[in-house]
């Protein structure tokens, strides 16, 4: 069995997540990561927010609250919504730890020794009105290369094109709509260019990879630019050169840092774990070579930074990019073995907007509904390969169709029928031919739902488990138990029902990681007992450097379920179900459209 790093993406704390971010990080690798544990893999699923950067301090200020103010009231409401959505993190972190400062620096300056980074005269963009750097992204305007009317200054998201906020026509502040002021200040950039071969290479080698993805990552290689990788700013982590690091006005750049944090969260879970060196069993070459395998979640507009720029970063600091160089005090990181990215999902048509109100944040849904319903959504109809719309006409459609009338009802009436007729699960004496297949069928699930799962197929995963759960459906109405009512016939009721019974307890293993919560009911209706699908915690603990606390998920998850059928207990006690899901009234979907519409 492999050490399998989850690495999912960073959310930005300057504000509350809405359900198109979790759908494209957070549920695919909340799936992934427990089905790969339940196969007896040794996972590390870590992530934080992400709280540096000039957004953050111009949410700040318009909120009359420091950085740190904000970055901690937002940390903390995200933590909470994932945690809501039962998402499996070994550790959810942050960005402003001591332990994440620490690795953030030592990555720059082993990049710097190994000559990756270069400092440079360039024109950054200041606000006239408040004297303060703009942000790349800050800005925007025509983009030089294909004529997109809102490219940002980092990137054109229409061509995918690396900008400079100068090259862009007709400039201007996206915070006030004035015209930057572009004057020359010295920073340090990283040599992207310096990767063209390391890269180029480890790309040709990549298998399995979403075509878009692999794509899109080759063609950016064919016009690489240095990359800032600093910037004016008085809110991030301080620049770790003599001469720089007392600076006040100069800091790493939001960007840099975010995707180190991967690697720092994996080390201060190890340092709260006990063993401060057990974060190299899925980082380091070294120690294991091809038995760690590296997983990374994100949302399609974050390709850029995971098949690029993070691999350049890994790639400098172990000394392999193409300039050469010596390994920094870390030793050799592992590459990604695989960018899992998911397109978007849009809402009624319309993309996401919190300033425009078109939204739907974590909170607010799980407020009103089932985190599982949401899962279950996202898996079986969310962006995986293609730009998804979310309406709640959809949402209900499926909640009350397939969630209830579908896994739900099956569960209901079989542990119904049994518990009023046995008390207890039944014997499977004497088992016909359409028992056996019926139980083969669902076994084989294992295999076929697991391989499409490992190979970030799921919402086919998905689609293979509701099918088996129909075929259990038909073959409990083609049987009938409930027509069985006399004596002679009570021993075929008997095992009808225990054959269903089991290939429920079957499909709810097959479906446990799309849906943790009922997974968990369905279990103790069956009369189990103990923790079938853990769920995460939030720990509220001290910086291990001396900083503030926060709050971090985390979860024992080597205990529950594992991939594979396990026999029930005849004579096992069965009291009257409760219905495992909530169906929806239709009324919902005006409900929603009207608080929408306002």
């Amino acid at each position: 069995m492999s050490h399998v790093l989850a690495a999912v993406a960073w959310p930005y704390a300057n504000g509350p997540r809405h359900i198109g971010h979790v759908s494209g990080f957070g549920v695919p690798s909340d799936v992934f990561s427990r089905y790969m544990r339940m196969s007896g893999h040794d996972v590390l699923m870590v992530s934080g927010t992400d709280e540096h950067g000039t957004p953050i301090q111009v949410q700040a200020d318009a909120d009359g609250v420091t950085p740190r103010e904000l970055a901690d009231r937002y940390n903390r409401v995200i933590v909470e919504d994932l945690h809501g959505l039962g998402l499996s993190y070994d550790l959810f972190t942050r960005t402003t730890t001591g332990n994440h400062y620490a690795v953030v620096q030592e990555l720059f300056t082993g990049l710097h020794a190994n000559g990756y980074i270069v400092a440079k005269t360039t024109l950054g963009a200041i606000s006239p009105s408040t004297g303060r750097t703009l942000p790349d992204r800050y800005i925007e305007g025509t983009c030089p290369i294909c004529g997109y009317e809102s490219a940002r200054g980092d990137q054109c998201d229409n061509c995918g094109n690396q900008l400079d906020p100068e090259q862009l026509i007709n400039p201007r502040s996206r915070i006030n709509g004035e015209t930057p002021q572009f004057v020359e200040t010295e920073h340090f950039f990283l040599d992207l260019p310096a990767f063209a071969q390391s890269l180029g290479k480890w790309l040709d080698a990549r298998e399995g990879w979403r075509p878009n993805v692999l794509k899109f990552s080759r063609n950016l290689l064919d016009d690489l630019q240095p990359r800032a990788i600093t910037r004016d700013l008085e809110w991030g982590i301080p620049i770790p050169l003599d001469g720089w690091r007392d600076r006040p006005d100069k800091r790493i750049y939001v960007w840099f840092d975010a995707v180190i944090g991967y690697l720092s969260a994996s080390i201060e879970w190890a340092r709260r774990s006990g063993d401060p060196e057990a974060w190299r069993q899925w980082w380091s070459a070294d120690a294991q070579g091809k038995d760690a395998l590296g997983y990374y979640f994100m949302g399609k507009d974050n390709i850029v930074f995971h098949s690029v720029i993070w691999p350049s970063l890994l790639l400098g600091y172990s000394g392999a990019g193409d300039k050469g160089g010596q390994p920094g005090s870390l030793g050799t990181l592992n590459l990604p073995t695989e960018v899992v990215s998911s397109e978007y999902l849009t809402m009624e048509g319309r993309k996401f907007s919190s300033s425009r109100k078109v939204v739907i944040y974590v909170r607010d849904f799980l407020e009103r509904y089932d985190a599982d319903a949401l899962r279950y959504f996202i898996a079986a109809a969310g962006p995986e390969s293609n730009d998804t719309d979310f309406t709640w006409a959809e949402f209900v459609r499926r909640n009350n169709d397939e969630l209830v009338a579908g896994w739900g009802n099956l569960v209901n009436r079989s542990i119904s029928m049994a518990a009023k007729n046995f008390g207890a699960i039944p014997p499977l004496a004497d088992p016909q031919e359409e028992d056996l297949a019926l139980l083969a069928s669902v076994r084989a699930g294992f295999t076929s739902v697991g391989e499409l799962i490992g190979k970030h197929r799921q919402k086919a995963a998905i689609g293979e488990a509701m099918r088996l759960v129909a075929e259990a459906n038909k073959y409990l109405s083609d049987q009938a138990p409930w027509k069985l009512k006399d004596e002679a016939s009570k021993p075929r009721m008997g095992t009808i029902l225990a054959t269903a019974l089991q290939a429920i307890s079957d499909l709810n293993t097959l479906l446990t990681p799309f849906l943790p919560h009922s997974a968990q009911k369905v279990h103790e209706l069956l009369g189990g007992t103990g923790v079938h699908a853990p769920m995460p915690s939030i720990v509220e603990v001290d910086d291990l450097d001396g900083g503030p606390g926060y709050p971090v998920l985390t979860g024992d998850y080597t205990v529950g379920a594992r991939w594979e059928p396990v026999p029930l207990v005849a004579g096992t006690p069965l009291a009257a179900p409760k219905p495992v899901f909530r169906k929806l009234d239709p009324s919902v979907v005006e409900e929603e459209l009207e608080r929408l519409g306002s």
